[in-house]
C-alpha cells in the first residue's frame, strides 16, 4: 500500500506516519508513505527529519493550495490521508480567510488529484466541532451538521465537499470525525500544552468564562488507530466518529492535570470567553466500534502522564 500524508509533520500527521513506520513497513504491509507538508509555525521539522530516515518515507514541501505543484507530482498511492488544515479556533476567528484557503480549497484539490487518477481515495481527517454544540446526549454520524466558528465551517464545508464528490463521481471519501485530541508534540497553542507550561513556568492559567465547557478528550494514538481502522475496513461514503470517552469541564481538566504537580500552586485566571465558544462536544462512537473495530485504550490517566514528561522534557532542553 502506498500514502500520501498530507500534513505528516504536523501533531497527528507525524503520529500517525510514527504509527505506520513502527508497526507497517517492515511487514511489507506499507510500501511507501509521501508526507506533504509546507510547513507551517505549527509542523515539527525536527519529527520530520527522524520520518525522513526512513527509506520507505518521502518528504515535499508542497502547500496543497498549490495546484500546480500537486498535479505535476507522480504521486500514484491508494489513499491520500488529509490531515493538512488551519486548525485552532481562535487563529480562525482573527484570520478566516487562510481557513477557507487551506481547508476548503486544499481539500478539493486533493479530490481532483483522485479525479486525475493520481491517487484512488481519500481519508478526510475532520473534528467533532463540525456539529457545533450539544446539552444531551452524544452525536451520530447523521446529526446535521452546525458549525459556529470559522474553523469548524472551513472543516465542515470540506466534509460536505468530500461527500459531494462520492455522489456526483463514485470517489472512494471515508471522513473521520474526532474528539478534542492531546498527547506529545502538540503545538503549545492548544489547551493541555497550555495548562502544563503555564504550571511549569507559575503562570496563571488562562480560562475562558466559567471554565464550565465540556470536551471529550482522545489520545492521538487511539485516534491515529482509528483512522488506520478506517482504511482497513472503512466504506467509500461513510463518515465515521472517532471519540475519546472521557468528558470533562475545562476545570475539571485543570484538576486533573494539577495531581501531576503536587508541589506547585495552581494559578487560574478567568478571561472573557471566546466568541462564540461552543458549551459541550460528545460523539457517539458505536459506529466506529461496530464497523472498525475501534476502540480508544490510552486511559486519561496514562495519556497526562505521557503528555506532562514530554513537555517537563521539552521545557528541561529550553532552559
Amino acid at each position: 500500500m502506498k500514502l500520501m500524508v498530507t500534513g505528516g509533520a504536523g501533531f497527528i500527521g507525524s503520529h500517525f506516519v510514527n504509527f505506520l513506520i513502527d508497526n507497517f513497513t517492515l511487514d511489507g504491509e506499507i510500501e511507501r508513505i509521501i508526507i506533504i507538508d509546507k510547513l507551517t509555525y505549527a509542523s515539527d521539522t525536527k519529527y520530520l527529519e527522524q520520518l525522513r530516515k526512513n527509506p520507505k518515507v518521502d518528504f515535499f514541501k508542497v502547500d496543497i493550495c498549490d495546484r500546480h505543484a500537486l498535479f505535476t507530482g507522480e504521486w500514484n498511492v491508494d489513499f491520500i490521508v488529509n490531515f493538512a488544515a488551519e486548525s485552532h479556533v481562535d487563529r480562525s476567528l482573527r484570520n478566516p480567510q487562510i481557513f477557507t484557503s487551506t481547508n476548503i480549497l486544499g481539500t478539493c484539490n486533493l479530490l481532483d488529484l483522485i479525479l486525475e487518477g493520481k491517487a484512488d481515495a481519500l481519508i478526510q481527517v475532520s473534528t467533532d466541532e463540525v456539529y457545533g454544540s450539544i446539552l444531551k446526549g452524544s452525536w451520530t454520524e447523521d446529526y446535521n451538521l452546525q458549525p459556529r466558528s470559522p474553523y469548524s465551517a472551513s472543516k465542515a464545508s470540506a466534509d460536505l465537499l468530500a461527500m459531494s464528490y462520492y455522489s456526483s463521481f463514485d470517489l472512494d471519501v471515508r471522513i473521520t470525525r474526532a474528539s478534542n485530541n492531546y498527547g506529545p508534540r502538540q503545538h503549545s497553542e492548544k489547551m493541555i500544552p497550555t495548562i502544563i507550561n503555564s504550571i511549569l513556568r507559575n503562570n496563571p492559567i488562562p480560562v475562558y468564562g466559567t471554565g464550565n465547557q465540556i470536551r471529550d478528550w482522545l489520545h492521538v494514538q487511539d485516534h491515529v488507530q482509528g483512522i488506520w481502522q478506517a482504511i482497513k475496513r472503512g466504506k467509500k461514503g461513510q463518515v465515521y466518529n472517532l471519540g475519546g470517552g472521557t468528558e470533562l469541564t475545562n476545570l475539571d481538566l485543570i484538576a486533573e492535570i494539577s495531581k501531576f504537580f503536587p508541589e506547585h500552586k495552581i494559578l487560574i485566571e478567568h478571561v472573557e470567553d471566546r466568541k462564540g465558544h461552543d458549551f459541550r462536544y460528545s460523539l457517539d462512537f458505536t459506529k466506529a466500534s461496530q464497523e472498525l473495530g475501534y476502540s480508544p485504550s490510552v486511559t486519561l490517566q496514562d495519556g497526562l502522564s505521557k503528555t506532562i514528561e514530554f513537555y517537563i522534557n521539552a521545557s528541561s532542553v529550553e532552559t
